[in-house]
């Protein structure tokens, strides 16, 4: 994939120069560079706002994953910053699927860049930011925020419990997070979708509000012929696993989650209430009477798919529909997301929503030679003129205003560009997501159908059918060494005994009336220390 130098530098040297101009023409505080021992390094200087954050051009290593296999050096957003800010940034950009093994290894032989960009809590976990702290090979931020991350202080502000779920026991902030601010972005996973036009055929004109209306239309998918092909091939739900659908099913019955719940201040490990043996005694009724696909814990993802794109599914889970059945984005709008449900044992309904955060998006390690400058330079990102700058870089850098024909002024990719040449592409990026970054998409070709249509569809669905009864399971915490120690010991046995019961449950391989075995069965793995870890947990953090 090859990009328009002269473009590029053209875009670069217009960006910079603004900015260079801008910064000069204001008395920009300066502040000296405080290393990873606390004294300050008199040789750096570092601007407390406008661009460049140094006076002369330093130097700093990150390390990233990488996802579609472009270095991360030769990113447009990125050499335009670079440009911009004084600081040249030398990125080790391991493949995605193999970035926490390098990590870990960097941190076992302590060779470590200066920042880490873009990990997420699996590979960058809470266990090791606070053992990595308390060694200070990761620095605390929370001392430095107010006077060089004034974009990401704002936000503290504006949303205390960002600060609650990002602060370790100790006290000390070592990562910074993605912060979700879209709308569409508060659901908690994949939503689930109801097949339009089946529904069309069998004559629903509204999406089910109770268990037994949910029932009674899969009934008619199964046996009402809703794809038309004569064949009684018709799936009325399917998932490849029951992970994509518990968010969706378990508010019927009053959860929100399958595992570690907080209610109205206690927290409850949900596969031991009775409200949880409700949603598995309904699963099993959709099971048994062919209502749930057969293959639900057999089927990989794409053979998930392959069903999906041969519409034999009724229900589905997908972040879009069309992920999975591959329609156009218009017939794609045919497809309603699924609502919350009650039932005969909950008539309130609830949902799960995303706490709006992501931790481990950036960190700061003991090698860096000015963590000021660092948390400046990352600082932008969490502006809404920055967060766009991550995602898309200056004009002519990956991008052109092309008028297509209505006149109308439209960002279009150049030289068969796309996303992939920007570092925010399906990662965990230190940066803010906003609905206002998807008003004007980069099209492939200025007289292209725009996505924008199909994103205001799906904010819409979102709005109405999740945000009124979206609650967040259980915040984002940090655990002790102690505590992590008990979760440790319990967490691989309980969840996969969980997992294998369910699905021995919902197929009938596992009688219902052996129940109160099972739940003495997780009784006995020292069930009751393991609530009582993130009880306390969440204590710590709602008094924060």
């Amino acid at each position: 994939m090859r990009y328009n130098k002269k473009r590029v530098i053209n875009g670069l040297f217009s960006v910079a120069t603004i900015l260079l101009l801008a910064a000069c023409g204001s008395d920009s505080p300066e502040g000296g560079s405080t290393n990873a021992g606390g004294t300050t390094d008199s040789s750096v200087t570092v601007a407390k706002e406008g661009f460049p954050i140094t006076e002369e051009v330093m130097s700093m290593t990150a390390m990233a994953p990488n996802v579609a296999g472009v270095e991360w050096g030769d990113m447009p957003p990125l050499m335009a910053y670079e440009e911009m800010t004084n600081i040249q940034v030398a990125y080790n950009t391991p493949p995605r699927d193999d970035f926490a093994t390098k990590l870990n290894l960097a941190f076992a032989s302590n060779d470590l860049p200066d920042m880490i960009i873009s990990a997420t809590s699996s590979n960058l976990t809470p266990e090791m930011e606070v053992e990595y702290g308390n060694q200070g090979v990761l620095l605390p931020l929370e001392d430095l925020i107010p006077e060089y991350a004034p974009n990401f202080d704002k936000l503290l502000g504006e949303n205390p419990d960002i600060r609650k779920s990002i602060t370790a026991p100790d006290g000390h902030i070592y990562s910074l997070p993605t912060v979700v601010k879209t709308e569409a972005g508060i659901r908690a996973n994949v939503s689930l979708w109801y097949n339009g036009p089946w529904m069309e055929s069998v004559g629903v004109t509204e999406i089910p509000k109770t268990t037994d209306e949910l029932y009674d239309l899969l009934v008619k998918f199964r046996d009402e012929d809703p794809n038309g092909n004569g064949e009684k091939d018709e799936i009325p739900l399917s998932s490849a696993g029951t992970s994509e659908l518990h968010i969706w099913m378990l508010g019927a019955f009053g959860m929100k989650t399958r595992g570690i719940e907080e209610q109205d201040g206690t927290v409850v490990f949900t596969p031991i209430l009775e409200s949880y043996k409700h949603y598995l005694e309904y699963m099993n009724k959709l099971y048994s009477e062919g209502l749930l696909d057969r293959d639900l814990f057999s089927q990989s993802r794409d053979q998930h798919k392959a069903k999906g794109q041969s519409d034999k599914l009724g229900l589905f889970p997908a972040f879009h529909s069309y992920n999975l059945t591959d329609k156009p984005i218009d017939e794609a709008m045919e497809d309603p997301m699924f609502g919350p449900l009650t039932s005969e044992y909950n008539d309130t309904p609830i949902m799960s929503m995303s706490a709006g955060l992501s931790r481990a998006a950036f960190a700061i390690t003991n090698n860096n030679p000015s963590p000021e400058a660092a948390l400046r330079w990352v600082d932008y990102f969490y502006s809404e003129e920055g967060a766009l700058f991550y995602k898309q870089g200056p004009e002519n850098g990956i991008w052109e205003y092309q008028t297509n024909e209505a006149g109308e002024q439209v960002k279009v990719y150049l030289n068969g560009m796309d996303g992939t040449m920007q570092p925010d592409y399906g990662l965990n990026s230190p940066t803010i997501r906003l609905d206002s970054l998807n008003e004007n998409p980069i099209l492939e070709d200025a007289n292209a159908i725009s996505s924008s249509e199909y994103i205001e569809f799906d904010k819409q669905e979102v709005k109405e059918k999740l945000a009124p009864y979206g609650e967040v399971a259980y915040p984002l915490v940090y655990l002790t060494e102690e505590e992590q120690n008990v979760i440790s010991s319990v967490t691989v046995d309980l969840e996969t005994y969980v997992e294998q019961m369910e699905a021995q449950f919902i197929t009938g391989v596992e009688p219902l009336s052996n129940w109160d075995s099972y739940v003495e069965t997780i009784e006995s793995m020292n069930i009751d220390e393991y609530i009582q870890v993130y009880q306390d947990a969440y204590d710590r953090w709602a008094e924060s």
